[in-house]
């Protein structure tokens, strides 16, 4: 079997918790495209999901991976399974006009008898219309699974946490090299470089991977939005700059905001901190097992509600191990409204941040929920990083 990053019998305990999911479901056989989960029940491991591929998981047996000619060989290298389920589609039919890869996955379910009520991820970024097309078409309407896979993710093993743990100090070291870097009239890009550079290289023996996002890295009035990346406009005095950036480790995530700011902070921003760095203390006291994402969101929303800011999007989500375009574990949210209980070993990335029409100020951090509250992936000064020059 190929190394991996697991143990066989946590692969195991992982393909149990996913067919209890089906069964629920009335699912005999699931069809899974997203990497991220393919990579969980499997290892598999390679860019190669921008074509279509898949894991399935019949109701007993071992899964399946169906991808790519050219990507078998990744497969036999990367997952647990044997080669008689490595299976693949017509080389011919990579963005080929008139045939389509599922049409191949169809003649792999129906010779293996796979064709009993089959799950498909609806709503993911790596299921396409036409996919669905050929398989509606073979086989008749399919039961939404969207994230069934995403929900079984949620509790994050020994292993994984430890994985969380490092990609944690690549952030660390991400951010230790972009505050030694920040000084006016620097071109933003060339301290992107840096900083992605360091995420990559790695701290202590400990190699970085490439993010499921690019650097989130906007300045002054840019930073009124909440997703805009770099450009090469020189860092500039008076002016708030904010980095979302994460370490990656075999895949796991660790992401975590940071503002600087060039100059002396006004006290609208000062205030906005101020606001922000309590949110993080209260959603960590209240972040323990039994209480609800609604509960944690709450002390986001109450803190800046006592420095006079209202906040209306989501404050957080679930992290872990992830492809782009998203770290994000797309189950539950840090909002109102969402009742889904913690549990221990539930990480998230709480977002407490504030955007304004003139600036934005985010300071944000990744955790783990644990009996006492929410304890930090990573250790990064959470204060505003005032550069003078």
């Amino acid at each position: 079997m190929p190394a991996t990053d697991f143990t066989a019998e946590e692969y195991a305990a992982r393909l149990t918790k996913t067919r209890r999911a089906m069964a629920a479901q009335g699912i005999d056989t699931l069809i899974v495209a997203d990497p991220s989960n393919m990579a969980w029940l499997t290892g598999y491991d390679g860019w190669s999901f921008y074509v279509p591929q898949a894991v399935i998981v019949p109701a007993a047996g071992d899964p399946i991976w169906w991808g790519r000619p050219q990507d078998k060989a990744g497969a036999a290298q990367t997952t647990w399974l044997s080669a008689e389920n490595l299976l693949d589609w017509p080389e011919a039919h990579v963005q080929h006009p008139d045939h389509h890869p599922y049409e191949a996955l169809v003649a792999h379910l129906q010779a293996r008898g796979l064709t009993r009520t089959i799950g498909v991820e609806m709503d993911n970024y790596y299921y396409s219309a036409k996919s669905h097309a050929v398989l509606t078409e073979a086989f008749g309407p399919l039961t939404d699974a969207n994230s069934l896979v995403n929900w079984q993710r949620a509790v994050k093993s020994p292993a994984e946490l430890a994985m969380m743990r490092k990609a944690g100090r690549l952030t660390a070291h991400m951010h230790a090299t972009l505050r030694a870097g920040f000084r006016a009239g620097r071109p933003k890009n060339e301290l992107v470089a840096e900083v992605q550079a360091a995420g990559i290289a790695g701290i202590d023996g400990i190699a970085g991977d490439y993010p499921a996002i690019a650097p989130i890295a906007p300045s002054g009035t840019e930073a009124s939005a909440a997703h805009i990346t770099w450009n090469d406009r020189p860092l500039s005095l008076g002016e708030a700059t904010y980095f979302e950036i994460s370490g990656c480790f075999h895949r796991y995530h660790c992401p975590a905001s940071r503002t600087l700011y060039m100059g002396t902070p006004p006290a609208d921003i000062r205030r906005a901190e101020e606001a922000v760095l309590r949110a993080i203390e209260d959603a960590f006291a209240a972040a323990k097992p039994g209480a609800t994402c609604e509960e944690v969101a709450a002390c986001v929303y109450d803190s800046f509600a006592r420095a006079g800011y209202k906040k209306d999007n989501r404050t957080g989500y679930p992290i872990g191990l992830s492809y782009p375009p998203d770290w994000g574990e797309r189950s539950m949210s840090l909002r109102p409204g969402d009742t889904t209980e913690l549990e221990t070993g539930m990480t998230f990335h709480l977002m407490p941040g504030l955007w304004t029409p003139d600036w934005g100020v985010a300071i944000t951090e990744s955790f783990e929920v644990t009996e006492s509250g929410g304890v930090p992936l990573a250790e990064i000064p959470r204060e505003i990083f005032v550069a003078e020059t």
